[in-house]
């Protein structure tokens, strides 16, 4: 049989296309920021990642510009090799005291630092346990790994003692949670993870990269919101959501961090971020430690988007976070929303199957430090039309 038969078959994109209502690749002529140009028209965005508004800072963008002036576009190979520069070394040393761990190590994205991170500390002989609603590259960091995964229910600490319980006590043991859920927005349970974790021997690895500048005081995340730190193992997050930058790291002790250098072959054979691209991340990192006020920014214009739209009746998850997902149940009405909003000059991520359950289709939506009430208000109505024409209740 021919290998390509299957891409001469129809998908869900190949219907969104005839119907017009296809919703992805939109090009934009302008940064990312809180209002966009988006195929000739002026967009408000609630659908970044740019958390902390910082992807158009001028500090930001001065810093790449000078470490691609003084470094050249690229390294030219990995960071085992030729192609660690002294800035990479030095963000790392910043991220690591930030994080209140003994080191980190850069990946140069974030999901290959999932890659590189699950398949170096797990081997055929251990087992991960993984919320079942984890981000993909933890699935493929499984997958890499040759462990045994085990998927408990999402968030279920009942499940996921029941999965714990199953382990040979000769068998090592990792659990690999999310610490915010990209798709709904909610807050993994960490104290109860870390308890089980105790319990059974394990260790704990949260991906914190819709976590970092978003939540705990300082920003530092997952852990700090729970006051944790010293009890999660791993840390691992990304430079494309509060850092303005893209590429991605791991937290730990010196001594596995050491280890996963060594041993990581998503590590070892990838070229090292970019300078630009690391210079960007050390300046979005110093702004967050001097401005930690942007963290309670966000989390005031998330929450004034939810009173806002559920004083319009519009049903959300309830949680803290700037990810609010807006269920519109059948995936054709998910894009069809999506069109329309771009229309109104608002643009939202489409979540359809099989990313969410058959059935539990949505906008994803997400907010920025630097939104505004005015831009929210003109979302919340312009989102309150459209479900209205699509009859989403």
């Amino acid at each position: 049989m021919d290998i390509f038969k299957k891409t001469q078959e129809r998908h869900i994109y190949d219907e969104a296309k005839d119907a017009g209502v296809y919703p992805y690749f939109h090009a934009l002529t302008s940064g990312q920021d809180t209002v966009v140009q988006m195929e000739g028209r002026e967009t408000i965005m609630i659908g970044s990642n740019n958390y902390l508004g910082l992807t158009s800072h001028p500090e930001v963008i001065k810093a790449g510009v000078e470490a691609m002036k003084k470094y050249g576009s690229g390294c030219s190979g990995s960071r085992f090799l030729n192609g660690t520069l002294d800035i990479h070394i030095e963000f790392e040393k910043e991220l690591a005291e930030f994080l209140h761990k003994e080191a980190v190590m850069t990946f140069s994205t974030g999901f290959q630092s999932n890659l590189g991170i699950i398949s170096a500390i797990a081997g055929r002989n251990d087992y991960i346990l993984c919320d079942k609603e984890n981000h993909a590259s933890i699935y493929d960091g499984c997958k890499l790994s040759y462990a045994k995964m085990l998927r408990y229910e999402h968030s279920d600490m009942a499940d996921l003692e029941r999965k714990l319980a199953t382990v040979p006590e000769d068998k090592g043991i990792l659990i690999v949670t999310d610490g915010v859920f990209s798709m709904g927005g909610d807050i993994c349970k960490l104290p109860e993870i870390v308890n089980l974790a105790k319990k059974y021997g394990a260790r704990v690895m949260v991906d914190d990269a819709h976590g970092l500048g978003v939540l705990g005081k300082n920003g530092r995340g997952t852990a700090e919101h729970f006051g944790l730190e010293n009890d999660v193992d791993i840390i691992m997050g990304t430079f494309s959501k509060s850092l303005a930058s893209i590429g991605g790291y791991m937290a730990a002790s010196q001594r596995v961090i050491d280890f996963v250098k060594h041993t990581s072959r998503p590590y070892i054979f990838c070229a090292s971020i970019p300078p630009a691209q690391i210079a960007c991340a050390l300046q979005a990192l110093r702004i967050l430690k001097r401005e930690p006020e942007r963290v309670q920014k966000l989390k005031n214009i998330s929450e004034y988007m939810r009173r806002g739209l559920k004083a319009e009746g519009i049903k959300i998850i309830e949680s803290t976070t700037p990810i609010i997902p807006i269920y519109t149940y059948d995936d054709t009405k998910a894009f069809m929303a999506c069109k329309l909003l771009l229309e109104r000059g608002v643009y939202v991520n489409p979540v359809v199957s099989p990313a969410t359950p058959v059935g539990m289709a949505l906008i994803r939506t997400s907010y920025t430090a630097t939104h505004t009430k005015a831009q929210m208000d003109k979302a919340i109505k312009a989102i309150k039309e459209v479900l209205d024409i699509l009859e989403v209740e």
